[in-house]
Parts: C-alpha cells; sequence; structure tokens
C-alpha cells in the first residue's frame, strides 16, 4: 500500500474515531507519524493553489506525430536513394514538413469557423533529435560532433 492510500486509509480510521497508536500500528507506522499525517489535514485541504501557475503537459499534438511519421518516410526514402543523411539535413527538413502541417491544418480549420488556437509550436533541437533519433530506431544518420569524429581505429 503507497503512502497516498496509507494517508487516505489512515483519514478514514481517524474519523471512525480509532487511536491514532491504533492506526500506527495497523500500518506498521509510528505514532508520530500518523499525528503528522492527521493533524494538518484541514488545513491542507483548504489550500487552495497559486495562482498564475503554468502547468506544462507532455502531450503532443497530432502535428507533431504526423511530421515525424512523414519525416521516417523521408528518412528512409534518402537511404535507399543512397544519400548521406545528417543531423543538419534533418532538422531543417523537419521544421519544413511541420510549418507545411499547420499551414495544411489552419487552411482546413479555417472554414469551419472554429475558435481561433495558437498554432502548435515546433524547435527542432539537438534535445528533439536525439529522442527521434532513439524513439525511430534509425542507425543509419551520420552525427556531427564531437562523437562523430572521434578515432574509432584508437578506442
Amino acid at each position: 500500500m503507497g503512502p497516498k492510500n496509507v494517508a487516505n486509509v489512515q483519514g478514514k480510521k481517524s474519523k471512525a474515531g480509532m487511536q491514532s497508536s491504533v492506526i500506527a500500528k495497523a500500518h506498521g507506522r509510528n505514532p508520530s507519524t500518523i499525528g503528522t499525517i492527521l493533524k494538518p489535514k484541514e488545513a491542507i485541504k483548504a489550500a487552495t493553489p497559486s495562482k498564475d501557475v503554468t502547468v506544462f503537459s507532455s502531450k503532443r499534438s497530432h502535428v507533431h506525430d504526423e511530421m515525424e511519421r512523414l519525416l521516417l518516410i523521408w528518412i528512409k526514402d534518402k537511404e535507399i536513394a543512397g544519400d548521406t543523411i545528417t543531423e543538419t539535413i534533418i532538422c531543417p527538413k523537419a521544421s519544413v514538413i511541420f510549418g507545411d502541417l499547420v499551414q495544411a491544418q489552419a487552411k482546413d480549420n479555417a472554414g469551419e469557423g472554429t475558435s481561433k488556437q495558437a498554432p502548435p509550436e515546433f524547435k527542432a533541437s539537438r534535445g528533439w533529435f536525439e529522442n527521434f533519433n532513439r524513439q525511430s530506431g534509425i542507425n543509419s544518420v551520420v552525427w556531427h560532433g564531437e562523437a562523430s569524429s572521434s578515432d574509432t581505429k584508437a578506442a
């Protein structure tokens, strides 16, 4: 039972009139821990979240997923053609594909009279590229920089 569940069970038992020492014994906890949890519970419940706090979501728009799918198709085509593919080629191509998808989405939504939302943002950074490379499993990409220029024979 996790700590959150223990606190919930302890709260229900304290409402039922059980002493904190009995609750502590039942859950294998120290009675002072139970008291520490139960004492400020009303203050914690009454607390309001801070104003103007931005919540970041890890959810990505479907445009990001579609862009990465199209980019993988483009990369596979380049591999079949025998072209050398590098990070410096992939990142700008990803930005172009993303921009095209956003424009196409804006044209599709223009006639529907929907509320105007800010278009999704995308920056083809090194971090994005590393995550994309790891998740997609592409191994034929030539990496530029210190790691790719190291002397593999000496290593």
